[in-house]
């Protein structure tokens, strides 16, 4: 079963000031930001050869906005490629440089960016743990004991570290539908970092409760944390399973930011952890070229979220599938016993 303290579709934490906004706003002081990157599958030639303009946009706005937004870590959804294919990989490689060497970032393995038994090769090859060696923010990945990392291996599932105002976090990436040993893994990251407000990025979250057998089902279907799979056959856990197997069990965990649902466009729940906890789950799988940056303001223990076009920071006002305005710029309460420390 669902372990819902509140369920926040859109309204019920959206502010008048927020919904009244036309174009992002500039940060308050005090303030910082986290950018998560939605699906980036829109791969086309141009000019002659391959590439992802929205991918490139999302992540030359966050460079250049750094400093001014005061954007502490980028975080990606997954479905990085559209085909797991090396000339999809290389061009999200050459976007993803431009992060690097800038900012602390981490990426969820999709189910686009693997085959469906979980290898996830060509991930590890573009975006292996090497490639982190010198940043002293990356904490580390899963080592899968029993093969040859094919599965799981070399940086599919990793967390960061990094601190901003005086909050300490740990930030995980999943890869979509972990098995049972890397949720294990996950455990021991998060019980050796309790003291730090922990968030989790991992592709598949929230959508349609059950797989859909129409194509009306992905945006008519009752939604929630998913409980189908697409990948790991047999091994790969549900969202609903990685809520009960993990997720829930840990004090500090505040969000877990996902993608995958191109037909719900953005959803935001909220769940109850077993110690009392409330855990913000949120969809951004836009598709068009919406990105989302969530704004922490610690001292009124509050998070904003803003959903706005790079080209021109213009916010986002509605789109086919979630038409209110409420559904992509909202705000919800940071713990204040994370804020309230020095």
């Amino acid at each position: 079963m669902l372990a819902l303290s509140s369920i926040c579709q859109w309204g019920i934490f959206t502010t008048p000031a927020l919904a009244e906004n036309q174009h992002l706003p500039a940060p308050v002081a005090g303030s910082f930001s986290i950018a998560v990157i939605p699906d980036t599958q829109s791969y086309h030639p141009a000019d002659g050869e391959l590439a992802n303009p929205i991918f490139s946009d999302h992540v030359s706005w966050i460079v250049k906005n750094q400093e001014k937004q005061n954007i502490v870590f980028a975080s990606h959804v997954g479905d990085i490629v559209d085909k797991n294919i090396d000339e999809h990989w290389t061009v999200a490689q050459q976007c993803m440089d431009q992060l690097h060497g800038i900012l602390p970032y981490g990426i969820s393995v999709g189910n686009h960016d693997m085959t469906k038994s979980g290898d996830s090769s060509l991930f590890q090859k573009y975006f292996p743990a090497e490639r982190f060696a010198d940043c002293d923010w990356y904490g580390g990945c899963y080592t899968p004991q029993t093969d040859s990392g094919a599965i799981s291996g070399d940086n599919a599932n990793s967390f960061q570290l990094f601190s901003s105002s005086g909050i300490d976090f740990v930030f995980l990436h999943l890869e979509c539908n972990a098995p049972d040993d890397v949720l294990a893994w996950a455990d021991e990251v998060l019980q050796a970092h309790a003291d730090r407000c922990a968030i989790i990025t991992t592709h598949m979250c929230l959508g349609p409760l059950q797989h859909p057998k129409s194509n009306r089902d992905y945006t008519d279907a009752p939604k929630g944390r998913m409980q189908w799979t697409k990948i790991h056959e047999e091994r790969g856990n549900t969202a609903e399973e990685m809520w009960n197997k993990c997720f829930r069990k840990h004090a500090n965990l505040f969000m877990v930011c996902c993608g995958d649902q191109s037909r719900s466009h953005s959803l935001h729940e909220v769940a109850q952890g077993d110690h009392g906890n409330q855990v913000h789950q949120l969809l951004c799988d836009y598709s068009t070229g919406w990105l989302r940056l969530y704004r922490f303001h610690p001292a009124q223990n509050r998070v904003e979220a803003w959903t706005f076009l790079p080209t021109d920071e213009v916010l986002c006002a509605g789109t086919k599938h979630v038409p209110n305005v409420a559904g992509h710029q909202f705000e919800f309460e940071f713990p204040a016993d994370f804020a309230g420390r020095p």
